[in-house]
């Protein structure tokens, strides 16, 4: 099934190779030559969620073009496509929000499927999390503030993701013990997700392998009309942490659509204090939307090369996808003989907790279906994981907190294009010299 549809106002040469990716990434690709194209694109179709624009050909049609897609209650997503030489000899270089709103020439098109992906997929979980905010708060948002204040999201529970790209970190380990620590030390209402549908196993070692899971649910509520919501499909573990899994097989995750998945859990804010989330190493559009929801995104690291490279990667992507303020890592196994502050120093930001080695502790309360907090109560390693969760509840409870949205969205490239245009009649309004 085809996903948004992009409105694509390129050179013709450009246009086969950009509609070939989007295409393979599932989007219908519409190529527009005129403002009045675009506006009537814009009235028949309501699926169009990104305008690709030539930043050079022609930009009185470009800035026409942009002002239609924010023109009313509109607010479609714009990427400009620019060369740099454009952009130092409007004056703009190092000041250009390029990461956001701009790709420089010359550009490959799967660099820019990427782009589009990525942006599609945060305006889709932007709305999504701006549905349970009064009209205010809301309004705030689209009309380019900064942020809204913790205030406006108290009642919200706290998305936590368990990231890294290189699996056999930990995650699951430090996914299960940090929701259970908050269930039983912290009187909060978890919901543990194992959304790693290719290896995951939360459920294997919480002895809960025959319990429902997203996928076998929603599967049967096509059937039945019905509509479950996670908290209604999550099982309680012995802990009192709500757990569900998204499917225990990789081949039958049809019904998994990423924006369902994405409104679902936001909705799960409204039960729990916190949602816990283990994830595949992949940035396949599931996660990516995951990560667009996430409050915080927890990367776990051991001292070892391999997976000091995958956290320096995924800061890298994080970049891309306007979530790098949001990464802390854990330097799991810290007493392994590498400092954990040469960790950090390498893979670039900082540390939430450190957790010590703990030998086959963790592995006997997997053998037991049991959290190491249930089974080990006084182990050392459980105050580490007590303290990353002490650090949590600190982080969400700070006063002055702000809820940070993409600032693609809340302050578009309106801004830009007006410099622009200033500049660009300033320069020809200049007189021409001669010798």
């Amino acid at each position: 099934m085809l996903r948004s549809a992009v409105a694509v106002y390129l050179p013709e040469d450009e246009f086969p190779a950009v509609n070939e990716e989007l295409a393979d990434a599932g989007f219908e690709a519409i190529p527009v030559s005129t403002a009045g194209e675009l506006a009537a694109l814009l009235e028949s179709r309501s699926d169009v969620g990104l305008a690709i624009l030539d930043g050079e050909s022609d930009f009185d049609a470009t800035i026409e073009m942009y002002s239609l897609l924010h023109d009313g209650e509109r607010n479609v997503a714009s990427l400009m496509i620019v060369s740099s030489t454009a952009v130092d000899r409007l004056s703009l270089a190092g000041r250009a929000r390029i990461n956001g709103e701009f790709v420089n020439r010359p550009y490959s098109a799967a660099s820019l499927r990427w782009r589009v992906e990525a942006m599609l997929i945060r305006a889709e979980t932007m709305l999504i999390r701006t549905e349970a905010l009064g009209d205010s708060a809301r309004g705030a948002i689209l009309e380019g503030e900064v942020g809204v204040s913790s205030s406006a999201l108290a009642h919200r529970g706290q998305i936590v993701v368990i990231f890294n790209p290189k699996g056999g970190v930990g995650k699951t380990t430090i996914a299960i013990n940090t929701a259970a620590v908050l269930q039983i030390r912290k009187n909060q209402r978890v919901l543990l997700i194992d959304c790693d549908t290719v290896t995951g196993h939360i459920l294997t070692s919480l002895g809960m392998a025959e319990i429902p899971t997203v996928a076998d649910v929603w599967g049967a509520d096509l059937e039945t009309n019905a509509s479950h919501s996670l908290a209604e499909i999550a099982s309680a573990h012995s802990s009192g942490v709500a757990v569900l899994t998204m499917s225990r097989s990789p081949l039958h995750t049809e019904v998994l659509e990423p924006k369902r998945v994405a409104q679902a859990i936001s909705a799960a804010r409204d039960v729990f204090d916190w949602i816990i989330v283990d994830m595949h190493p992949d940035y396949g559009p599931l996660n990516q939307g995951i990560f667009a929801l996430a409050d915080q995104i927890l990367v776990p690291v051991t001292p070892e090369v391999p997976t000091i490279r995958a956290a320096v990667q995924f800061r890298e992507v994080a970049v891309d996808l306007e979530i790098r303020d949001r990464l802390a890592l854990v330097v799991n196994r810290s007493n392994s003989g590498v400092a954990a502050s040469d960790v950090e120093k390498v893979v670039g930001f900082a540390a939430m907790a450190r957790i010590r080695s703990a030998g086959m502790l963790f592995v006997y309360a997997a053998n037991s279906h049991r959290s190491a907090v249930e089974a080990f109560p006084k182990a050392k390693v459980i105050g580490d994981i007590e303290s990353l969760a002490d650090r949590l509840i600190a982080t969400r409870d700070e006063p002055g907190r702000t809820e940070r949205y993409p600032r693609w969205l809340m302050r578009p490239v309106r801004d830009l294009l007006d410099r622009l245009t200033s500049q660009s009649a300033a320069r020809s309004a200049e007189p021409v010299h001669t010798r």
